[in-house]
């Protein structure tokens, strides 16, 4: 018989390169999507299985399976901020050189969602989550953000698993025609978005770069009331996606 594996020196161990899952819905999606879930715990396994019955009874199972419940205060320790549902568990993160594939494979069957220099990690994470909703084939950032920094994860649900994450320099974008956000480009309402776009899209303060800018097949500009600045960035994300599914495209 072998000795049981203790989840707190399995969490040490592998904290450094595995992707933290931070509340109970990041890894209730982390496991639909089929990622490899190396510790699991909750400060009350009773009340995370009573979510699995209510929110998640496919995936319920097999959460079961992974939780270990902890002491609160060891629980709290492993993370950087307790989560109100007091879940936490730590996942392999998916091969970049699949993730590159995906992103690269022709035909694409929905667009490749890009963040040029972004800043916020909270709004990166809604914008990964509002591409998984969506089906798009992946979200790409450059600069200097960390597209699976811990505070992305949490902001995306969990759904990075549902779509390919990657950060790249404006150079190395997969193939397709770019159409970037930009106030002067035309209304997007009179445009159709293929199916193999890039959606690029500025940073929160600055909007596009000159390399991004130099790539772009097409500039494109959301509807705006004079005297309105700007929209928030997963709202901008939001409202082209919907115009592709729209105009042709739609969820899996």
């Amino acid at each position: 018989m072998t000795d049981p594996v203790d989840p707190v020196a399995l969490w040490h161990r592998q904290s450094d390169t595995a992707v933290l899952l931070d509340g109970f819905h990041a890894l209730k999606h982390a496991v639909r999507f089929r990622a490899e879930v190396l510790v699991a715990v909750t400060a009350d396994r009773a009340a995370a299985l009573a979510l699995a019955d209510e929110l998640a009874p496919d995936v319920r199972d097999v959460l079961a399976a992974l939780l270990t419940e902890v002491e609160h205060g060891t629980y709290a320790s492993l993370v950087p901020r307790p989560h109100p549902t007091a879940v936490a568990a730590l996942a392999v993160r998916p091969s970049r050189a699949d993730n590159l594939q995906r992103l690269a494979r022709a035909p694409r069957t929905a667009p490749v969602v890009v963040l040029d220099n972004p800043r916020n990690l909270g709004n990166a994470g809604a914008v990964i989550r509002l591409a998984a909703g969506f089906g798009a084939t992946g979200v790409v950032t450059t600069g200097t953000l960390d597209p699976w920094h811990p505070t992305v994860v949490r902001g995306g649900a969990g759904l990075h698993f549902a779509t390919a994450v990657e950060r790249l320099t404006a150079g190395e974008l997969p193939p397709g025609p770019v159409f970037a956000l930009d106030p002067e480009g035309e209304d997007i309402r009179g445009t159709e978005l293929p199916d193999d776009a890039l959606l690029a899209f500025g940073s929160e303060r600055s909007g596009l770069s000159p390399e991004l800018r130099a790539r772009a097949d097409h500039l494109i500009a959301l509807p705006m009331r004079p005297q309105v600045s700007s929209y928030n960035l997963a709202t901008s994300v939001a409202m082209t996606l919907y115009h592709w599914s729209a105009t042709g495209g739609a969820p899996a």
